[in-house]
């Protein structure tokens, strides 16, 4: 019935809106679509022996080439504690542990969710552990995202890093389960891909400025 169209949508998309927060904005439109030239990456991308959960319904994955250094690229993805300085998104990062990034290292971190006919304007926390990764190449990392009235029970998120000529490949998915995010699919997907394809415009605009 539409009554109830009506309420799924709104219901699922402040949570679907809340993880990318303001993630959605402005991109343009080079970037509004993945680059399909890494499209195999879908099916086979892991990090060592991990990638995303293979049994979610709302998936997506994107690729980009980024002209600077694998050292500067890899650098501005792993220091997670700098991510609110080229993030506009992202409000707060924390590490939980201290050392450098690695299997097992836990982050906190935050970003606004808009108010809705539905819901109130609130912050959500993710809290991501890492559960893999190789320096230089790959980073795999997962968790919950709470916030009032929202929440997704698992984001998994993958990234590969590939020298190729000129730059730096960059990949990434993402998957996300729990019931209020599969209560609409579509809209759930179409906002993840929209905040990974500003994510990774944001990481390369920025490693590209500090290239120069």
């Amino acid at each position: 019935m539409p009554g109830t169209r009506t309420r799924t949508l709104t219901s699922a998309l402040p949570l679907a809106l809340a993880v990318v927060g303001t993630l959605a904005t402005a991109i343009p439109a080079a970037q509004a679509a993945p680059d399909r030239a890494g499209a195999h990456h879908s099916r086979t991308s892991q990090c060592r022996g991990q990638g995303v959960d293979a049994s979610a319904r709302i998936r997506y994955h994107s690729d980009v080439v980024i002209k600077a250094p694998l050292s500067t690229v890899w650098k501005l993805q792993t220091d997670v504690e700098r991510w609110p300085s080229w993030q506009q998104p992202v409000l707060t990062a924390e590490r939980l542990d201290t050392g450098r990034l690695g299997k097992g290292s836990r982050f906190r971190w935050t970003t606004p969710a808009p108010a809705t006919p539905t819901t109130p304007a609130t912050t959500l926390e993710i809290t991501s552990t890492v559960r893999q990764l190789q320096r230089g190449a790959c980073v795999l990392w997962s968790g919950p995202a709470v916030g009032q009235g929202l929440r997704i029970d698992e984001g998994v998120h993958l990234w590969t890093f590939t020298e190729v000529k000129g730059g730096v490949r960059v990949h990434t998915e993402e998957t996300w389960t729990g019931a209020q995010v599969e209560a609409d699919v579509p809209t759930a997907t179409a906002a993840l891909g929209a905040g990974l394809e500003a994510w990774l415009h944001d990481l390369k605009n920025t490693a590209e400025h500090r290239r120069k």
